[in-house]
């Protein structure tokens, strides 16, 4: 055991977190499986049970691969995997998946395994990634907004705008998070204010054309609309249905909870394992496991701060929060959906919910703050190392 401990390098505390997090998702994901069992006809909870225990541990591989390799080799890795991205995400785009009219290609299959891969979720890490690479470099030059047209901007637009089609809230969730990257980096703000004018700009032109040619161009720009105005105006949909019974179950969990695997809101609210997971835990574990996984998450954002900070490089710090921040970004708005302050956007709590690719990039970007963070911990021992001063080691041998 002390072996396997001395492989593992970078700060312990998030070790400690995301092993807590992973080991508290059983319950909630083996309660809610019952439903998926039952309604699916596939499988039984059991088998729901091991599929996540399988995700978690290939989560968990990576986490301990990618913690290995040195972050400043990431610089170059992120220039390669943009242009991979790219192309993943056209041909995600081009399989011209709907469901009901709307565009709903999110997903590819990996060949031979067979499994389904949600390649945003990709994207997102790889542009943080390229994103601190490309602030750090520019970082107390004189830089003109043209100068960062084509080196940044360029390939951020490009994939935004793959995304954007069939998943709104992950492309507006990857613009709010390099938006702040760029304000951390410090990158000008009267050009943040550019892009963001640009953006609103190109989001504006994208739902006007979606709107005056459906079939040429299917979308889910109806989906948000109506998402949006639903939220606002109070009316009852599919997915304020989903928010009532989300309401319903945190309710019934009261300040205890009504126990383990004893929540009834679970046989009707769908997306119980995955979306909604959040309503489940309060209906079993009531306000206590809610504010458990609320501190959780602070303690990680209080980590991934320090971490950043204590970086040895700019590259080092950007790279921390560009990776890091989105994590608890994601986990505060699958909260905020279930408790209506937020209108539903399909985003999981990571780490929690059910679903391979969310918790397979969640562990890769908990992976490259950890190999940050080792990267200091190697510096600071090698310091250590060379501050001790010989005669004292002779002294303790004689």
């Amino acid at each position: 055991m002390q072996n396997i401990f001395k492989q593992i390098k970078g700060d312990r505390a998030i070790w400690a977190i995301v092993t807590l997090l992973a080991i508290f998702s059983f319950l909630p994901v083996y309660s809610a499986a019952s439903n998926l069992a039952y309604v699916g006809g596939i499988g039984s909870t059991f088998s729901y049970f091991v599929k996540h225990f399988m995700h978690l541990a290939l989560g968990f591989a990576i986490i301990y691969g990618i913690h290995k390799v040195p972050y400043k080799y990431f610089r170059g890795l992120s220039m390669i995997m943009v242009p991979i991205v790219i192309v993943l995400l056209a041909i995600t785009m081009l399989q011209g998946t709907t469901i009901e009219g709307a565009n709903a290609s999110r997903w590819i299959q990996i060949p031979v395994v067979g499994v389904s891969f949600q390649t945003s979720t990709l994207a997102a890490v790889v542009l943080m990634v390229y994103v601190a690479r490309y602030l750090s470099k520019i970082r107390d030059k004189d830089i003109s907004f043209k100068d960062t047209v084509l080196p940044l901007w360029a390939p951020v637009s490009l994939i935004l705008l793959l995304i954007l089609p069939a998943n709104f809230s992950t492309t507006a969730i990857i613009f709010t998070m390099i938006m702040m990257l760029a304000f951390i980096g410090g990158y000008p703000i009267k050009y943040l204010a550019i892009v963001i004018g640009t953006g609103l700009v190109a989001l504006t032109m994208f739902i006007l054309v979606a709107k005056a040619f459906p079939e040429q161009m299917p979308n889910r720009v109806d989906t948000w609309m109506s998402r949006i105005e639903n939220f606002a105006n109070g009316e009852d949909t599919e997915a304020d249905y989903q928010i009532e019974k989300a309401k319903i179950a945190i309710a019934s969990g009261g300040i205890q909870g009504v126990g383990p695997g004893k929540s009834v809101q679970k046989n009707f609210l769908p997306q119980s394992s995955s979306d909604f997971i959040f309503a489940i835990i309060i209906e079993e574990y009531g306000l206590l496991g809610g504010m458990f996984l609320l501190v959780l998450y602070s303690w990680l954002l209080f980590r991934i701060v320090i971490v950043s900070q204590k970086s040895d490089t700019i590259f080092g710090k950007l790279l921390v929060l560009g990776v890091g921040l989105p994590i608890v970004f994601q986990a505060l708005i699958n909260m905020a959906v279930a408790v209506e302050l937020f209108p539903v956007t399909g985003q999981t709590l990571p780490l929690i919910s059910s679903g391979g690719t969310s918790i397979w990039m969640t562990c890769l970007a908990i992976g490259i703050i950890l190999s940050v963070s080792a990267k200091r911990q190697e510096i600071k021992d090698k310091e250590s190392t060379e501050d001790v001063n010989p005669l004292d080691i002779l002294s303790e041998t004689i």
